[in-house]
């Protein structure tokens, strides 16, 4: 009964909503992952509510990046709606890109957003993305290889730990690689990985007179280890493994391993996809022991273009798939493991999400990463795999590369990170920084 008039409440809710204008296309750009796709198969239910269509445009991550970001800034004027994070939001509501999302009606409860989440994707306090769902990172592994290695994964592993445990479990002739990790190009794929194994070795991007800080010896130790460990581990071929290509050969049972979003999790964990759904555990990121682990924060979330001719109708769609009622939509058709996580206090709170297997892990990893205090030194940023300066992404893109570049292969750590410092340096310089 609860569930039936929390639904109706909704419908009404949206429906009241569409009264006010014509029927509308709205054209939507997102990411191509599984919860996004998911999305796209419920959209006949905003459709039969609001009486608006939906096209969408579904991107590889980097390319979904670049595409949204050049429209935008050009006001190109190609989507009412476009999928964004944390990275973004503030940046771009701040350059008045972006239509706020106020007015929100009382039943979508904008309140209910995690703190953590609602925070990140506004800026001045007015919220300019509202949160999909929400991510940190987390260890999800084979409990059946990690007990054949005869070891036991503790609930906040060290890197020490990951990189024994992977060694053990590796099995070349099977095919299966001890840990699976990005190596794969851009700021937001490997760049954001190897961006959090490097706070947990205390590196960081920049001192607090924003000098890069590649040249010192944090950094040095995090890429060196991290090649180590995929040479020793890893799959072939990780430098162009990305967040979908490491899903996959998890799901194949070919990682003992998998440090990457939480939101992984259910895509892991089910049997419809994954060959390896009964067997998996998780744990907290891991770290070296000097207060900071190698996890992120992150939303995928959605946010209207200022240059839209249909605020209106996507401000509509925005309530519909952000909401609590889609949230109960989703739980009932595929259950409440396959819902979107990590955006509202109220999914937490509820008994039937408390008892899916990594529910608490996710949340714990979420309120473990701290953007206001990302790094063991100070730093003069907010952000945990990115530096919240509008120069970042082409910066990080450029370095990620060069990272790339090692994991292929063709060229040193050391040569690496000397372009790092050389390239970043001077476009800091050149942006007036320093």
């Amino acid at each position: 009964m609860i569930y039936t008039v929390s639904r109706l409440m909704g419908a009404c809710a949206i429906a009241a909503l569409s009264t006010a204008a014509a029927a509308e296309t709205i054209t939507i750009a997102t990411v191509n992952n599984g919860d996004m796709i998911r999305m796209q198969g419920y959209t006949d239910d905003f459709t039969a509510k609001t009486g608006h269509d939906v096209e969408w445009v579904t991107l590889e991550e980097n390319v979904l990046r670049q595409r949204v970001t050049t429209d935008i800034s050009t006001k190109g004027g190609s989507f009412d709606i476009t999928t964004i994070g944390m990275y973004e939001a503030p940046i771009w509501g701040a350059n008045g890109w972006l239509v706020p999302l106020d007015g929100l009606s009382e039943d979508y409860d904008v309140d209910d957003i995690l703190p953590a989440m609602r925070s990140g994707l506004s800026h001045d306090g007015t919220l300019y993305a509202a949160p999909f769902y929400g991510e940190s990172s987390m260890v999800m592994y084979r409990t059946d290889l990690m007990e054949k290695a005869g070891l036991e994964m503790p609930d906040a592993p060290t890197w020490d730990f990951i990189r024994e445990a992977a060694a053990a479990m590796t099995d070349r002739d099977n095919e299966i690689n001890g840990v699976c990790l990005r190596g794969k190009a851009g700021w937001g794929e490997g760049g954001a990985f190897i961006t959090v194994t490097a706070n947990s070795f205390g590196a960081r991007w920049f001192d607090e007179d924003w000098n890069a800080q590649f040249d010192q010896p944090e950094w040095a130790n995090a890429l060196n280890f991290f090649v180590e460990l995929m040479s020793e581990s890893g799959p072939p071929g990780y430098a162009t493994n990305g967040f979908n290509e490491n899903l996959s050969l998890f799901q194949q049972g070919k990682c003992g391993m998998w440090i990457d979003a939480t939101v992984a999790a259910s895509f892991v964990t089910n049997p419809d996809d994954s060959t390896v759904a009964d067997k998996v555990g998780f744990a907290l990121a891991p770290d070296t022991g000097l207060g900071k682990r190698a996890n992120w924060l992150w939303a995928w979330a959605l946010a209207i273009p200022g240059g839209t001719q249909k605020e209106e109708a996507a401000k509509q769609f925005i309530e519909w798939a952000t909401s609590k009622e889609y949230i109960e939509l989703v739980a009932a058709k595929e259950g409440w493991a396959n819902v979107p996580p990590g955006a509202r206090t109220s999914l937490y709170e509820n008994p039937n999400y408390q008892s899916v297997p990594f529910a608490k892990m996710t949340l714990d990893s979420i309120n473990a990463a701290d953007p206001s205090n990302p790094t063991v030194k100070p730093v003069p940023y907010v952000g945990i795999q990115f530096v919240a300066i509008p120069e970042f992404a082409g910066i990080a893109t450029e370095v990620s590369q060069e990272f790339s570049a090692v994991y292929a292969g063709q060229q040193t750590v050391e040569e690496a990170l000397a372009k790092a410092q050389a390239l970043t340096n001077d476009a800091m310089e050149a942006a007036g920084y320093r």
